[in-house]
């Protein structure tokens, strides 16, 4: 061969390989971006094209594409047990809610992490298989959950229980009642999707099913919350389980009316250690507590230490909804209102606008188990890709440091007397220890009746919980027998 010739085939080998080298890297290091980008239409043709990842728990396959015999939609989605996974796989039918949406690119087959690793897949057109995701929930706990919400809680009302490993944040049940089934707005329901999606959107009453009652809506939490305020007594009033505090009848500053106790005797009837004070419930000992700290720095304390105020993620683009302890709100005429003092001292016993999720109370619940300390919330433990290369492993990380170990072991006793000698006596025997809560809601509304706690009461606690149902009556037994019966099922793990 000649020079010149051998110059222009040296020099065309060189364009065939830089010509390798861009499509390899526009296909493969920008798929994502380009794909995603919002001048590319066809991100939104071919959606229901490829199959998505399977999600899983405990060994189960709970959500899987299906091939529909037609062109569009070519695959769709099932979900087992919909209305029981729903509030954490969410749904999908091209947008998407929960799990779905927060791992949309990886089920998609989408993500860097996937294509990267197969470019020449990519590199000659062919799609990557969406990666399976591991979810951390028990499917028998969320399972007795569902169904023991569902015959508890009054009709037309809402309940709720989660479940959280208090040594890592892994969530075993996040249960909501009522629910709704994904596999009614499935991509291969067409039309018909649409508009039960439109009906589910709706809701009826205060239900609201796209919404689940676990996460991603808030309840005042009633006496429950009197975990939170030992912490903040203890931490800001230098108190311990043996102060006296007194117990006898708070006449509110401003209107001059009674906060009631359930009951006049025994430690609330006129002074009593705060041990005794929270065992019992004595609304007035927390109420004059509150007034004591005042709204700001019930406000601050809870925000430092548990995290109120702030959208709780649980993972990327799954937030659950927002606690709080309200400085001030917003009244009828639009005008905003400063919370008084009779109103601080009902936010004292989880009432006036205190608002929590049940996550958030269980987060609670946690710091008292876990010797002060909380681990953030996560419900997806592992990614693989359809070779089961792993490309997201779950790493435990600590949320917030809520109180020190000393004052956690104490209300972590006082929780075991709880069951044992005070409110919830009726759980005897169900190794679980808690707090019980009752909160008002309005003339003619039921209760949100709740209990928060944790199990094994008898030996190093594992796990956390709260359960809240609205009903007629109080905590111990309108949410706690659900408590015991979700947990008689994680323990058994």
């Amino acid at each position: 061969m000649d020079k010149p010739v051998r110059r222009v085939a040296i020099f065309a080998l060189l364009l065939f390989f830089g010509l390798m080298a861009q499509v390899n890297y526009v296909q493969g290091s920008q798929a994502e971006d380009l794909r995603t980008d919002e001048h590319n239409a066809r991100q939104y043709a071919d959606v229901f094209n490829s199959p998505r990842g399977q999600i899983s728990a405990g060994g189960e396959v709970l959500v899987a594409s299906e091939d529909t015999g037609k062109d569009n939609p070519k695959y769709g989605r099932t979900y087992k047990d919909g209305p029981v996974f729903a509030p954490v796989t969410g749904y999908f039918n091209g947008n998407a809610t929960q799990v779905e949406r927060a791992y949309n690119s990886l089920l998609g087959g989408k993500d860097k992490r996937i294509t990267q690793q197969h470019w020449f897949d990519t590199f000659i057109g062919k799609k990557a298989d969406g990666a399976n995701l591991e979810l951390t929930i028990d499917p028998d706990a969320q399972r007795t959950a569902y169904e023991q919400l569902k015959a508890k809680t009054t009709q037309g009302r809402r309940g709720a229980a989660v479940v959280i490993d208090v040594k890592t944040g892994a969530l075993k049940v996040a249960a909501s009642w009522p629910s709704f089934d994904p596999n009614e707005v499935a991509p291969q329901t067409g039309e018909k999707g649409v508009k039960r999606l439109e009906e589910l959107n709706k809701g009826r009453g205060v239900q609201r099913p796209l919404v689940d009652n676990a996460l991603s809506q808030t309840f005042p939490p009633g006496s429950s919350f009197k975990i939170i305020m030992a912490t903040l007594g203890m931490d800001v009033l230098n108190l311990n389980g043996s102060s006296t505090v007194d117990t006898g009848q708070l006449i509110l500053p401003e209107s001059g009316k009674e906060l009631p106790d359930s009951h006049d005797g025994g430690n609330c009837a006129q002074s009593a250690p705060l041990s005794g004070a929270f065992i019992e419930s004595c609304n007035s000992s927390f109420g004059r507590m509150a007034l004591q700290l005042g709204i700001q720095q019930m406000h601050d304390g809870t925000f430092n230490k548990f995290g109120f105020g702030t959208r709780t993620e649980l993972e990327p683009d799954m937030f659950a909804a927002k606690s709080a302890v309200p400085v001030s709100f917003t009244g009828a005429d639009g005008k905003t209102i400063q919370t008084g003092k009779d109103g601080t001292a009902r936010s004292g016993i989880g009432q006036e606008n205190v608002q929590t999720t049940p996550l958030q109370m269980a987060m609670a619940a946690a710091a008292v188990a876990n010797d002060g300390v909380i681990m953030k919330p996560f419900v997806v433990s592992k990614v693989r890709t359809k070779d089961q290369n792993e490309v997201y492993n779950a790493d435990p990380t600590e949320f917030k440091k809520a109180m020190p170990k000393g004052d956690a072991r104490q209300i972590a006793d006082w929780m075991r007397k709880v069951v044992q000698e005070g409110t919830a006596t009726n759980l005897r025997g169900d190794n679980i220890a808690g707090k019980t809560g009752t909160a008002e809601q309005g003339e003619g509304i039921p209760n949100a009746r709740w209990f928060v706690g944790f199990g094994p009461s008898d030996g190093d606690p594992k796990y956390a919980f709260a359960v809240m149902s609205e009903g007629p009556g109080a905590g111990a037994d309108g949410a706690g027998p659900i408590a015991a019966a979700i947990m008689a099922k994680v323990l058994k793990k």
